[in-house]
């Protein structure tokens, strides 16, 4: 385990979701710290709540109850806009789905994420060199529709690290990929943890996929077991 810095300190997360009148009880009081520049692979079956925790973690959603720190941040406790400004500049999102707007190249895919965090001054060299780590930086002239799902997703993957996030939630990143891209994304994400010392969290059903990070957390009916 890494012995830096707390990043993520989750204690008691619950969620409630109502649908008519039933009560769907997606968290059951789940717990977690996460240290600066871990890895951590959050594996379990279809409905386990992986998503929901992500969603929590990342300010989309907030928890019925519990409490979520991001740094140190009481993440209950701060505004709409503080949790938007959070997502802009601390947390990086890769979804199964790669989410690039079709019209646009993907260096305008990219570029988007800079403009919307006020980086677009930022440091090229440091830009460069997450594009050479990806092996995309040949492919940033093309729209998504001409690039292999394994390209599609390293361009995701490039627009949510490009900030330098603290923190990058990836949530079934290889869900649509076939083995070969699979391995090559997932061997990314481990390269990017070793040389960046970037903090991942990756959701994921698969236990081969789940190896690649450097602890594993297994979640079953809402809790972490």
């Amino acid at each position: 385990m890494s012995n830096g810095e707390l990043v993520i300190q989750a204690r008691d997360v619950r969620k409630v979701f109502r649908v008519g009148d039933v009560e769907v009880h997606a968290l059951r009081g789940v717990s977690l710290d996460v240290r600066r520049g871990e890895f951590v692979s959050v594996i379990g079956p279809s409905g386990s709540g992986k998503s929901t925790f992500f969603h929590i973690l990342g300010g989309l959603t907030p928890p019925t109850s519990g409490s979520i720190h991001i740094h140190g941040k009481d993440l209950r406790a701060m505004s709409e806009a503080d949790r938007t400004e959070l997502r802009k500049k601390e947390v990086g999102f890769v979804f199964q789905k790669y989410n690039l707007l079709p019209t646009l190249t993907a260096a305008d895919n990219i570029a988007i994420a800079r403009h919307i965090a006020g980086t677009e001054d930022g440091d090229d060299r440091q830009f460069r060199e997450v594009l050479g780590l990806l092996g995309i930086s040949g492919r940033l002239g093309h729209k998504p529709a001409a690039l292999s799902g394994g390209e599609q997703q390293r361009v995701a993957i490039a627009r949510a690290i490009v900030n330098r996030p603290s923190i990058l939630l990836a949530d079934e990143p290889t869900g649509n990929l076939d083995t070969e891209n699979s391995a090559a994304v997932l061997a990314l994400l481990r390269d990017l943890n070793a040389r960046l010392g970037q903090t991942i969290l990756m959701i994921t059903h698969n236990p081969e996929a789940a190896a690649y990070g450097s602890r594993t957390v297994e979640m079953r009916d809402g809790r972490i077991v």
